[in-house]
């Protein structure tokens, strides 16, 4: 069943993008949603609905995906090493973003890098913005579900879409 979906009045709306903004321009920062509904200025269940009404996606998941983002830039753009990127991109452990960073893109650090690199000499003529929509990570399944697909253990399941209600 299909809820539509209601109309933010346009003032929740401003102030759901102010926390947007503040995770786009701190995503290495820790952001739960108590200090998100608080730069809000709304409750903490009402913040966590609307922003995923609003944007489609939960301020969790919307977060993990600026990191990653941010990281597969950092990857392809830079020499840093790859635990320095982890570090800057907000994981407190190198184990947590690499299996974070496999489970959402399907590849491991080291070989985004090196894909990115033989890329970038193939795509010198193509748009940057083209090429960043396309890179940008897909998370229509949680990351957990990806997990249980995978096989590592856990009960097997069907992944469950994501209601963009």
């Amino acid at each position: 069943m299909s809820r539509t979906p209601l109309l933010q009045s346009p003032e929740l709306l401003r102030r759901l993008l102010r926390a947007k903004d503040r995770m786009d321009a701190a995503s290495h920062e820790d952001w739960p949603v108590e200090r998100l509904a608080s730069v809000s200025h709304v409750s903490e269940a009402h913040f966590a609905r609307a922003f995923k009404e609003a944007f489609g996606t939960p301020p969790h998941r919307y977060l993990l995906t600026r990191r990653i983002e941010r990281a597969a830039a950092l990857l392809r753009d830079s020499e840093l090493p790859i635990t320095e990127i982890a570090f800057r991109t907000g994981w407190r452990s190198l184990g947590t973003f690499g299996r974070i960073f496999r489970e959402i893109t399907g590849d491991n650090p080291g070989t985004v890098r090196k894909q990115a690199r033989i890329a970038a000499q193939e795509l010198s003529s193509v748009p940057a913005c083209i090429v960043s929509a396309a890179h940008r990570p897909d998370l229509k399944t949680s990351v957990l579900e990806k997990r249980r697909l995978s096989g590592d253990g856990i009960k097997e399941t069907q992944p469950k879409e994501i209601d963009n209600e």
